[in-house]
C-alpha cells in the first residue's frame, strides 16, 4: 500500500448527466460517479467482482468466436469496465490508480520485448518465447527480492475454478501429496458432503435468503457453508482427476445437456400453445424424461 506521502487521489465524480465521449478520463470520472451514487456499485468490493471479471472474459471469448463487431465491442467494454471498477476502488483506498496500472503494463511490455525496442535480435517466434520466459524468470527473482518467494504451486494455470482446482491437484500429486487410487478421492468426497450437510442443519432458510445479506443475518454462517460447498466441489474435481477425466469438460457437457433438455421442454410446451410460466414442475419433469429418451434414441 502506498505511503501517506504518495497517497493516490481517486478521480472526482462527473457532475450532471455525462455524454459518451470515448475518452479514458471521462470514463474514470463516470465510474467515480457510479461508486458515489449507485447503491449496487457502492456495495461492491474487489472480491465481490471476481465472478463478474471471469464471466466477462468468457463472454468476450464467445463474442470473438461469433465475429460480430457489435458484440465484440460490447464485451471488450465489459472487460474494460472491470479494470476501471477495480482501479476506482483501489484509488479510493489510496493504493494505486489507472495511471499506475497502465504504467506497470507499459513497463512490462517494453521489458519483455527487447528484440523490438533494443538492439537484441531474435530470429523467430520460438526464440521470442524463450527470451520471454527468461525475462519472466528475472522478474520472479525481483519479486523474491521484495519478499515474495515463489511457492511450488504458484504456477497453477489461470482459468475457471474447476480448471485451477484440477491443475493444483495435479501439481501437488507430482510432489507426492495424493491418494494412490480413486477410492481415497471418493472417501474424501463423502466426508466433505457430510460436513456440508452438517453445516446446513445449523442454518435456517432465513439465513440463506437474499434478504439475509441485506440485514446482515448470520453472514459468518453463510460463509462457512460456502467453504464447505467449495470443499465438496474440490473433492469432486479430485475424483475426476483420478479417473483421468477433465472436470471442466465434464461440467460443460452437463451444462450443454441441461440447456438442450430444457430447450426440448420449451419447444414442446410452445407446440401445445403454452409458455414455461404456464406449466408446472410435474409437466416439465415429464417432458424432461421425454427429452432424455429422445437423446438415447437419436
Amino acid at each position: 500500500m502506498s505511503t501517506v506521502e504518495n497517497k493516490i487521489a481517486a478521480p472526482e465524480p462527473v457532475q450532471g448527466t455525462p455524454k459518451a465521449s470515448g475518452q479514458l478520463d471521462d470514463l474514470l470520472t463516470l465510474m467515480a460517479r457510479l461508486r458515489a451514487d449507485c447503491p449496487w456499485d457502492k456495495k461492491q468490493s474487489s472480491h465481490s467482482l471476481i465472478p463478474y471479471a471471469i464471466e466477462e472474459a468468457y463472454e468476450l471469448g464467445e463474442a470473438v468466436q461469433s465475429d460480430d463487431d457489435e458484440d465484440i465491442k460490447g464485451e471488450l467494454g465489459d472487460v474494460l469496465l472491470q479494470v476501471v471498477f477495480h482501479c476506482q476502488m483501489y484509488a479510493e483506498q489510496g493504493r494505486f490508480d489507472m495511471s499506475d496500472v497502465m504504467t506497470t503494463l507499459q513497463e512490462k511490455l517494453i521489458r519483455r520485448h527487447p528484440h523490438v525496442f533494443e538492439a537484441e535480435s531474435l530470429e523467430d517466434d520460438v526464440a521470442v518465447k524463450a527470451r520471454w520466459d527468461e525475462i519472466k524468470a528475472e522478474e520472479q527473482q525481483a519479486r523474491e527480492a521484495r519478499g515474495k518467494p515463489k511457492r511450488r504451486l504458484d504456477n497453477t494455470k489461470s482459468g475457471s475454478a474447476l480448471m485451477q482446482a484440477q491443475d493444483v491437484q495435479k501439481q501437488a500429486s507430482k510432489l507426492g501429496f495424493d491418494w494412490e487410487g480413486v477410492a481415497g478421492a471418493f472417501d474424501k468426497l463423502d466426508e466433505e458432503i457430510a460436513e456440508l450437510k452438517s453445516e446446513l442443519t445449523n442454518t435456517s432458510k432465513t439465513d440463506m435468503s437474499k434478504e439475509a445479506d441485506k440485514y446482515d443475518v448470520n453472514k459468518a454462517n453463510i460463509r462457512e457453508i460456502e467453504k464447505e460447498l467449495g470443499d465438496c466441489l474440490f473433492a469432486l474435481v479430485n475424483v475426476a482427476r483420478k479417473l483421468n477425466l477433465d472436470a471442466e469438460t465434464a461440467a460443460l457437457t452437463c451444462v450443454h445437456k441441461f440447456k438442450s433438455r430444457f430447450g426440448y421442454i420449451e419447444e414442446h410446451l410452445a407446440a401445445a400453445g403454452k409458455r414455461l410460466e404456464d406449466s408446472d414442475i410435474t409437466e416439465m419433469d415429464a417432458l424432461w424424461e421425454a427429452a432424455k429418451r429422445y437423446e438415447r434414441s437419436s
